[in-house]
């Protein structure tokens, strides 16, 4: 077995034809990548205008010049986080298991990052922190968005006053840029009637992954936004170039790459590793699974990821609940399952992106509005013209009872999570 093994390693001179192919001025595809960053500056020059469009103080000015209807919200969150009028994680581990809570040693260094998805719109998180200060219940660390890009850049600064509210929540949060397969560039794809387009290809064909980086970078620089969504592999490479030229983006991978075996999980951080900077970041963030992957995949992937230096920096993202129509077969409920991981796999977070099974259930024998994957592509225009504003709230809010009944069994275990680390990981 030890000279099969030996036969695997990479050969030095291997690395170099990569390095002289990258480095080769001749090399077009490279020369055009290297365009798209000059128009915005070098690299020092590009991060300075993402830290400076990111600063809180720079968002609120931006809001008020704007008379944005939000900019009451960010002050009211930023009066109710100073007042300590969110639950903490001390106060919310008395509430799920009284006097015995001091007693247990909770698993901080297997904390679950506490995540939901999608967040589309700001005044939901409005709606959802007034609901966690009534209750006493936990806000998300992390928020996954899908809402078109140019539409809430539109919409009274909807996309700043949620940047505003992530660095407030002291949460991460995550976007998804127009340049992808249901933007037109798929000429396979036109609507769920078509959809084995996808077989081919997420939908970054051609010029499109230029694209897409020039749209990372345009809101990056304007305003602050890092982490993005990521579903195609020559974006994926991309963002993994432009991280090491300097510039400090970082992305998820989406469920839709189909990441659902341990060595495709192997070659994605293959490829963060050959990229890594030299103190071993990487922008790849987080790395979300396929809905098919089981327990033991993620245990044999988090063995590759702690080989390559990559325990702390690459988060393991897998769904707990999914949407209850347009992409998964229902029943689906990974909650058991990830309590057995969390106590023996780092760096996780649990993905909410439906309501728990029972709700779900139960709002379509009512013939109540059931979350759908599908709604995300809806314009807010059309949503609120066809009445169902309040439905997709609901829906949303279904999405942070799955959340907390996920933190709930955590605690209940033992376990430890990661909800907005400004709300809830203080003292008292």
């Amino acid at each position: 077995m030890s000279g099969l093994r030996d036969r695997l390693k990479i050969e030095a001179f291997q690395l170099e034809a990569i390095n002289s192919l990258l480095a080769n001025p001749d090399s077009d595809a490279i020369s055009a990548l290297l365009d798209v960053v000059n128009r915005y500056g070098s690299p020092k020059e590009i991060n300075s205008k993402a830290e400076e469009a990111r600063k809180l103080e720079n968002l609120l000015d931006r809001l008020e010049r704007m008379a944005s209807p939000y900019l009451k919200d960010i002050k009211w969150l930023i009066k109710k986080r100073d007042e300590g009028a969110f639950i903490s994680v001390k106060e919310y581990r008395e509430k799920v298991l009284g006097k015995r809570a001091s007693s247990i040693c909770f698993r901080d260094d297997h904390a679950v990052t506490l995540e939901i998805s999608a967040a589309q719109y700001f005044p939901w998180i409005v709606e959802e922190a007034k609901k966690a200060i009534e209750r006493k219940e936990l806000m998300p660390g992390r928020f996954i968005r899908v809402r078109k890009m140019k539409e809430q850049e539109e919409d009274d600064g909807d996309i700043l006053a949620f940047a505003a509210a992530m660095q407030v929540m002291g949460a991460s949060w995550v976007e998804t840029l127009d340049t992808k397969g249901t933007d037109g560039s798929n000429v396979h794809l036109n609507g769920p009637a078509t959809i084995t387009g996808y077989f081919g290809g997420i939908g970054q064909p051609n010029d499109y992954p230029l694209k897409w980086v020039d749209e990372l970078l345009y809101y990056y620089t304007n305003y602050g936004v890092n982490q993005v969504l990521n579903t195609n592999a020559g974006t994926i490479l991309l963002g993994f170039l432009l991280y090491k030229l300097g510039i400090d983006i970082q992305f998820k991978i989406s469920v839709f790459v189909g990441i659902d075996n341990p060595f495709s999980a192997l070659w994605t951080l293959i490829g963060a590793k050959l990229f890594a900077r030299e103190d071993g970041t990487s922008p790849l963030i987080g790395m979300n699974w396929s809905n098919s992957v089981n327990n033991r995949t993620i245990e044999l992937a988090a063995q590759f990821r702690k080989a390559l230096g990559f325990e702390d920096v690459v988060r393991f993202e897998h769904h707990i609940t999914e949407a209850w129509k347009s992409i998964v077969r229902q029943p689906y409920d990974r909650r058991e399952e990830l309590l057995q991981l969390a106590a023996t796999v780092k760096n996780i977070s649990a993905k909410h992106e439906g309501g728990d099974v029972e709700v779900e259930r139960r709002n379509e024998a009512n013939a109540r509005h059931t979350s759908d994957i599908l709604d995300y592509f809806r314009s807010k225009a059309e949503i609120l013209e066809s009445g169902d504003w309040d439905n997709l709230l609901r829906n949303y809010l279904e999405k942070h009872d799955a959340l907390n009944n996920t933190a709930r069994a955590l605690t209940e275990r033992g376990l430890s999570f990661v909800a907005a680390p400004k709300l809830h990981h203080r003292e008292g």
